[in-house]
């Protein structure tokens, strides 16, 4: 039989993001499939701190080791400490003259009483009041940290063609292929030769940022910004903006009153076209949460048949069948990025399509 606390510390390390932030407990203590579902649904869910791991002490008190993050919540006024003080949702934190609590099954911070007491209705909903919540989570410490970087890398890149006479140098030359691939293969294309430019920088943006997310996802820090279904929303979101404030008057013509159409027609298909304005944006946005969501789930769930096997053979089948998962993630990382940049540039490419009627 293989030690389990061994297995814990080993798969974590082989999921890459199977993060043991709170949940590291004595599996001889609870059902080992509850277990494994506990698990995955906590590392799915954004968070007030990082976790690293956690282990009993001598004394069998449960010590966890995390980066802590600000909590700034608005309730009367800004309140702000740190998510340690809440102790994993242990103890109630006093700011003020307010009292909160966090709720570990959702994540989210309430207003109680001194005692710290969370009420529920007969359906299981909470009914405390909750409090504006401006926290700095770890998925907003990983965006920034994304974008510092991205401004970083791209500065320099910019300069080395200034300074060499546009002979990329550094680091940055490592990426100049894939800008070439985005403006040639992507842009020109779908957009056109007269309008592509003015929107490099957006595409530019878009599959870095996407990308770059998709790959700190599979880090050990246990981040999975890109299967948060609020911030595809957000980025699919910009397309839609863009795409309808940059359209010509052929592109809402073809949507209202399309030319050489009967009449009849045209009143049956315009509220068809007004409906695909908001059904291509959303499958921008369900595609590449639920890939990277599902891409999550399927990792750890079989790192989790290594708790259910518990043995030599099943274990390291599940091993084996994780790494070479964790390789095609990272595929699926870049192919996810691409997919939504040249969706995007398809949108554009519609709306500044010129039409001879």
């Amino acid at each position: 039989m293989i030690p389990k606390h061994f297995l814990i510390i080993f798969a974590s390390f082989l999921s890459f993001g199977f993060s043991t932030s709170s949940y590291t407990a004595n599996l001889k203590e609870v059902d080992t499939k509850s277990y494994i579902k506990e698990f995955i649904d906590h590392h799915l869910k954004d968070s007030h701190s990082f976790g690293i791991t956690s282990y009993t002490d001598e004394n069998g008190k449960k010590v966890y080791i995390e980066l802590p993050l600000p909590v700034i919540l608005y309730d009367n006024g800004f309140k702000t400490f740190l998510s340690s003080d809440f102790k994993h949702g242990k103890k109630t934190v006093n700011s003020g003259d307010s009292y909160y609590r966090m709720n570990y099954d959702n994540n989210r911070i309430y207003k109680t009483d001194k005692d710290g007491k969370i009420m529920f209705d007969d359906s299981g909903k909470i009914l405390n009041e909750k409090p504006i919540d401006f926290s700095i989570t770890k998925n907003v410490v990983v965006i920034i940290f994304t974008a510092l970087f991205m401004f970083w890398l791209f500065s320099n890149l910019a300069r080395s063609y200034k300074k060499n006479n546009g002979i990329a140098s550094g680091f940055g030359r490592l990426f100049e292929p894939v800008v070439l691939y985005v403006r040639d293969d992507i842009a020109r294309p779908n957009i056109g030769e007269k309008n592509y430019k003015k929107y490099m920088s957006f595409l530019l943006t878009i599959f870095f940022f996407v990308l770059f997310l998709n790959l700190f996802g599979l880090t050990p820090i246990g981040i999975n910004v890109t299967g948060n279904i609020a911030i595809t929303f957000s980025l699919a979101l910009l397309t839609f903006v863009i795409t309808n404030i940059t359209a010509n008057k052929n592109y809402w013509m073809h949507i209202f009153w399309m030319p050489g159409v009967p009449t009849l027609m045209k009143i049956v298909l315009a509220p068809i076209e007004v409906l695909g304005l908001f059904i291509k944006p959303l499958t921008l946005m369900i595609r590449l949460y639920a890939n990277m969501q599902g891409g999550h789930i399927v990792i750890m769930s079989i790192i989790g048949l290594m708790f259910i096997f518990s043995n030599w053979i099943g274990s390291s089948l599940s091993f084996v069948l994780a790494f070479f998962l964790m390789i095609i993630e990272v595929f699926v990382a870049l192919l996810q990025a691409y997919i939504f940049t040249i969706l995007s540039a398809l949108y554009f490419g519609f709306a500044n399509e010129e039409h001879e009627h």
